[in-house]
């Protein structure tokens, strides 16, 4: 198996967080790594638009949501072509460290029999794309908390 793990601190309740985290539907107003259609619920299917650099190339993949923990965190799992091959559970924990600071783990575990080969041409940008979003998911919340 192989893991990608980020984290950033955001300035912003648990609660706030979470409610920008989970709509999906403005994730295309402020993030710069994934776009995301369906609804934020436990069992449903996805359709995630990633980007995984910056200039505009795209890759579109439908996990379905394993976990759900309302303002705790959630997780879905992907698959590249047929499930065994490439697959990715793809998690947000939110930890909260006081009434206004919460702590966002976002990385994302990979298995399957190409997954270190894919991992290796394709790590190092989705690491950076998951600092892309931690880091646009803080301004937005703690913009959002400003007024």
């Amino acid at each position: 198996m192989k893991n990608l793990r980020t984290e950033i601190v955001i300035n912003a309740s648990d609660i706030a967080v979470w409610k920008v985290l989970t709509d999906f539907d403005a994730y295309r107003e402020w993030n710069p790594f994934v776009h995301i259609e369906g609804r934020p619920a436990l069992g449903e299917s996805l359709v995630n638009t990633m980007y995984l650099d910056k200039n505009g190339k795209s890759q579109i993949f439908k996990p379905e949501i394993i976990r759900w923990d309302e303002y705790k965190g959630f997780s879905w799992l992907g698959s590249l072509f047929v499930p065994g091959l490439f697959d990715g559970e793809h998690y947000f924990e939110l930890e909260r460290l006081d009434d206004n600071q919460v702590k966002l783990i976002h990385g994302e575990n990979f298995t399957g029999v190409l997954s270190w080969l894919i991992m290796k041409l394709i790590g190092e940008k989705t690491l950076a794309g998951f600092e892309r979003m931690n880091t646009a998911l803080k301004i937005r919340v703690e913009a959002k908390k400003m007024h």
